[in-house]
């Protein structure tokens, strides 16, 4: 592979720097750089980060490709700067045993635009009665390490100790999507005034809140690890903090949408804003974003959601839920957490890229940008800012919230492995 010269790129937003890449990692970081025959990149002050990692996506392969497919949702991660995702077991069929899971995981190593990484299910088809084959799914060549029934709840308390106990052999988390199923059946949103008023089926705070109340508890006694997935509600963030205070080994994430989005967008109907958990208040917003600075929450992650457009082309009730957010993570985290001061580039880079592979145990991935580290790297133009435009999306589908709206960043070039996958906004 060839030599690539990075010449003037903010490391971790930093002072301007050089960054030399050969074959497949960094030879060196500084300033002045020069290397015979290299491929020139100009950086000219964009921002430099370590590869981007996502927790928790939907690649809908195999079963949904009308929706997305593991070619399509690892380019639209390209696009928005990531070099590994975790793609989510709610297939079909459901990556509930090793047969799937390494069908996943091979789909991500023939298209090569970002690292494939398989979450398995917690329990066989998703129904919450019975584990999965974790064992079988860890031993295979997917090495899974993270478990979700995500879409569903594993609301049995015995089974999710279980799991926990489970895992704990050879160090791997529950992802847990937090929703108490008999509190929200019927929700259509949040539980609060706006639901009131629009006489929506309410989905009230304490559903989810009681599932991580639970959950840090039975982890706690097992000693084991458990992930939150999208924490939505001030309630659950007390109760992340209190967790930690106390020395339980809980992390939990927190989505793009739900660091800047609120219920007040329900007010339109437009099934666009329809997500699970849903949009919460303003209130809810502002804890979010001071848990995602402070630490309590450790990481973002996108809940990429992709849907055709006829599921969401409908009336409220019906539609799907859910959004798509490769493509514009990144810019949303920007507007959020670094323009308002609460996070610098350093910050973004630990909630993106660093903790996320950490907790997902992704090798290679969520490095220091210094050299002898994997050349997986992302450059992103900050200053930058303009609409979001759906239809240039390397997702197959289209259901964005954000569509029209204008966010700052956009991601110029990525490269995984020291191979641009990512070259001036236009995927190679």
């Amino acid at each position: 592979m060839s030599k690539i010269l990075i010449r003037g790129a903010k490391v971790l937003g930093g002072e301007p720097q050089d960054v030399l890449i050969d074959g497949e990692t960094i030879a060196e970081v500084g300033t002045g750089l020069s290397a015979e025959g290299a491929e020139v990149v100009e950086a000219d002050g964009k921002v430099l980060l370590p590869g981007l990692v996502d927790l928790h996506t939907h690649l809908r392969e195999p079963g949904r490709e009308d929706s997305e497919t593991v070619l399509t949702g690892t380019r639209a991660a390209a696009s928005g700067g990531y070099t590994a995702v975790f793609a989510m077991a709610n297939t079909f069929p459901v990556a509930d045993t090793a047969g799937v899971v390494e069908q996943v995981w091979r789909l991500g190593r023939e298209h090569g635009y970002c690292d494939v990484r398989p979450i398995g299910a917690v329990t066989v088809g998703l129904e919450g009665k019975k584990l999965a084959e974790l064992g079988a799914m860890h031993e295979s060549a997917a090495g899974v390490t993270v478990f979700s029934d995500d879409g569903k709840c594993v609301d049995d308390a015995v089974i999710m100790r279980r799991a926990l106990e489970y895992v704990k052999a050879f160090d791997g988390v529950v992802a847990q999507h937090a929703q108490e199923p008999r509190l929200t059946e019927g929700a259509q949103m949040n539980e609060g005034v706006v639901s009131a008023e629009l006489g929506l089926g309410g989905w009230p705070a304490v559903a989810e809140e009681s599932i991580i109340a639970r959950d840090v508890l039975l982890a706690e006694h097992v000693g084991s690890r458990v992930h939150i997935c999208h924490l939505s509600t001030a309630g659950s963030v007390e109760i992340v903090r209190w967790a930690k205070s106390r020395g339980i080994r809980v992390t939990a994430e927190v989505t793009p949408h739900h660091l800047l989005l609120t219920d007040e967008l329900v007010r339109t109907y437009n099934p666009v804003y329809k997500v699970n958990p849903p949009l919460r208040t303003e209130r809810d917003v502002m804890a979010l974003r001071e848990a995602l600075a402070d630490g309590t929450i450790d990481i973002v992650a996108t809940d990429h959601a992709p849907h055709p457009h006829e599921d969401k082309d409908c009336e409220w009730a019906a539609a799907a839920m859910g959004m798509v957010g490769l493509e514009t993570a990144l810019s949303v985290v920007q507007e959020t957490m670094v323009d308002t001061g609460l996070l610098d580039w350093a910050g973004v880079a630990d909630r993106m890229s660093v903790k996320p592979a950490r907790i997902g145990q992704a090798t290679g991935h969520g490095r220091p940008v210094s050299a002898g580290e994997p050349a997986n790297l992302t450059l992103v133009d900050t200053a930058y800012r303009g609409p979001v435009d759906p239809a240039g999306f390397a997702s197959r589908s289209r259901n964005t919230p954000y569509e029209g709206r204008e966010l700052p960043g956009r991601v110029t070039h990525t490269w995984l492995r020291g191979k641009a996958t990512l070259v001036d906004g236009k995927l190679t």
